[in-house]
């Protein structure tokens, strides 16, 4: 399966970056398992201490951690693949968008008529 890439360069690497890969919402969907089913062991976890009547009794979580560590690397790297295209917003960029025309459209501040005409008589 191919990954499409846009070639995009930066300071630190001339590496192609992929772009909304299919890869992507499949990544999503299983951290938000992943983070589900950390939330169901704790809840099993605390509901079987309940049933024993000891719900002060510490409760493992070391296994719980590493799946939602797991959970949020596999998240972040699917938000990343699933997210459009990085857009150019240098000031250069902008000014390739527009005309002289919408630039000089608004009105300006300066004013060439002088009223000193009118001082002078006086």
């Amino acid at each position: 399966m191919p990954i499409h890439c846009m070639q995009v360069t930066s300071h630190f690497s001339n590496l192609p970056v992929p772009h909304n890969s299919m890869l992507g919402k499949p990544l999503l969907l299983v951290a938000s398992l992943l983070l589900s089913h950390a939330v169901y062991t704790v809840y099993n976890q605390l509901s079987h201490l309940k049933a024993l009547r000891q719900p002060d009794k510490p409760i493992s979580l070391n296994i719980v951690y590493y799946e939602c560590t797991l959970a949020l690397i596999i998240g972040v790297l699917g938000a990343s693949l699933n997210a459009p295209p990085l857009k150019d917003i240098t000031w250069a960029s902008e000014m390739r968008k527009r005309t002289i025309d919408e630039m000089d459209a608004r009105p300006g501040f300066a004013n060439y008529i002088s009223r000193a005409r009118s001082l002078h008589r006086i």
